[in-house]
């Protein structure tokens, strides 16, 4: 291989690389609301009655030059005190609160870092074959 193939070849895959990083971010995050949602279905997580804030959880995946990012989130007010708890909370009225945390993204996170980091090595060797 020449140093002008070389060239030609990195510039081909520098022209794909951000596309492919974008395919790879959106299908690892869509396994990460699916792993988001899993742990969402029962202890240790929290239980499921109605299924509506399970299928609460969104991804929106945007491209940028050179790569992607994502977000995986839910807009269920519920949210946060699911995944975290709340000791000894008093609303306006007198009402004294006690609720354990049900933590269902947390444990979910390791896994999805791996899954990104093999999404980028994947999109890297994709456009460098």
């Amino acid at each position: 291989m020449t140093p002008d193939d070389l060239a030609d070849r990195l510039e081909n895959a520098a022209d794909h690389l951000g596309p492919a990083i974008t395919r790879r971010v959106q299908h690892a995050a869509e396994l990460g609301r699916g792993m988001i949602r899993a742990n969402a279905t029962g202890r240790p997580g929290p239980n499921v009655i109605t299924g509506r804030y399970r299928s609460s959880w969104q991804t929106v995946t945007r491209g940028i030059p050179y790569g992607a990012q994502c977000t995986i989130g839910t807009d269920a007010p519920q949210g946060r005190r699911l995944e975290f708890g709340f000791y000894n909370m008093t609303d306006s009225i007198g009402r004294h609160f006690y609720q354990p945390p049900f933590p269902h993204v947390g444990p979910a996170i390791p896994r999805m870092q791996n899954l990104l980091k093999d999404a980028l090595r994947d999109a890297a060797a994709e456009v460098l074959e």
